[in-house]
């Protein structure tokens, strides 16, 4: 997979942020797109990327800051089996702009997702910003070295 940083407005994100919607509706029956705005990860210290397979997006996934050390991983998904990839991608991307946390956060009902921060070694954290006290989400933590 090769990953490049681009806009999220670009035709492929488009394609593969619509995919993920497709996904999460399916299995959370909700699609995350109110959680996200576009202009969050234009700005300094943020990034989007889309992920290819041989020409085609199949992978996505944003950095938002949050404060100075800390940043959100928003709009996270990959086909293939990549996601792996992806994540650490995005999380050398987060330390070359300087932070020394990533969080995020997923619904309960997520559960692949859970696992796969889990296996991640993501820790649960309380639930932070406009998650506080929303018993359907779940946060995570992971301190980059």
């Amino acid at each position: 997979m090769k990953i490049f940083e681009c806009d999220p407005d670009h035709p492929d994100a488009k394609c593969v942020l619509s995919r993920l919607s497709e996904t999460l509706l399916e299995a959370v029956g909700d699609t995350g797109q109110s959680s996200f705005d576009a202009d969050d990860v234009r700005q300094t210290r943020s990034a989007f990327f889309v992920g290819y397979d041989d020409d085609i997006p199949i992978a996505c996934g944003a950095l938002r800051p949050i404060s100075e050390g800390i940043v959100e991983l928003k709009r996270m998904y990959a086909e293939k089996g990549l996601g792996s990839l992806l994540l650490s991608a995005l999380e050398e991307h987060a330390t070359s702009l300087g932070y020394s946390r990533v969080w995020l956060s997923t619904r309960v009902a997520n559960h692949k997702a859970v696992h796969f921060y889990k296996k991640h070694n993501y820790k649960q954290l309380a639930n932070y910003g406009k998650y506080a006290g929303r018993n359907n989400s779940i946060c995570f933590e992971k301190i980059l070295s």
